[in-house]
């Protein structure tokens, strides 16, 4: 039952805010290159669906590879930083310096200094992706019960053991929880860098397929982009949502059920 109402509730809610729209495009007359209505957008994601789903293939291969990529980096760096208040105190500054960092400030210098526009986009997702992983596992692993730390040392446990078994399961649910962040900027951050970066031609992601259609006021064509975007989006954190919940269900309190919010 409550499977059935988390799933019912929001199809609901999104078809009577579709059917509002329909209704009132259709009543003020609104042009579609102004405002298109749902079932134009439908119409173009079925006449452009095969196009738009081999330009979305090649955004999603780069987001996927960026996630990657920040998922390691992300977590080498926060046990390296975790090694010593030095070493934090020295490079922590410059992964705030990647979040705080527009993409399209750097894109044009990274550009400029590498060939492979894949690589390209690469580097500039995983910039987007990279840091709540680093600031949410380092989080973590600086959040070990203090009492449990010092039972470690008195048992002699070296430092490899101390972070494979107290602090990595300690800081577990805050690595994930800065993943399934990560999965949605890397996303972003892989559009936003097709945009800036200007790809074409047959292998270009969806971001060049929404911006020429927005050249043209082919509104439908362009939201029907945003729609396969905003389902790819939900669909990652959809899935970094159930990769959690496996991990943590039976000795986290965070995947556990509440009866109190049935």
């Amino acid at each position: 039952m409550n499977s059935a109402k988390r799933l019912l509730l929001p199809i609901f809610f999104g078809l009577a805010l579709l059917g509002m729209w329909e209704v009132l495009v259709a009543v003020y007359e609104v042009p579609p290159y102004i405002l298109p209505s749902p079932a134009d957008i439908g119409k173009s994601l079925w006449v452009d669906g095969a196009s738009l789903l081999t330009a979305l293939a090649v955004t999603l291969q780069v987001t996927l590879a960026a996630l990657v990529l920040a998922c390691l980096t992300g977590v080498g760096i926060a046990v390296l930083l975790v090694q010593s208040k030095a070493l934090e105190r020295m490079l922590f500054p410059y992964a705030v310096f990647l979040q705080v960092t527009p993409i399209v400030t750097i894109a044009p210098f990274i550009i400029i200094w590498v060939d492979n526009i894949f690589v390209v986009l690469l580097i500039l997702a995983w910039m987007a992706a990279v840091f709540p992983i680093i600031s949410n596992t380092l989080l973590g692993l600086k959040s070990t019960d203090r009492n449990l730390h010092d039972l470690f040392t008195l048992y002699g446990a070296n430092r490899w053991q101390v972070l494979r078994r107290l602090l990595v399961p300690t800081a577990l649910p805050y690595f994930l929880g800065g993943l399934r962040i990560s999965g949605g900027l890397a996303l972003i951050g892989t559009v936003v860098a097709e945009m800036v970066a200007g790809t074409s031609g047959e292998s270009s992601g969806i971001a060049s397929r929404l911006l020429e259609a927005s050249y043209r006021l082919e509104l439908a064509r362009a939201l029907a982009c945003f729609v396969l975007l905003s389902i790819t989006g939900y669909g990652i954190y959809a899935f970094l949502n159930w990769i959690s919940y496996r991990l943590l269900r039976h000795w986290h309190e965070s995947a556990l059920d509440d009866p109190s919010k049935a």
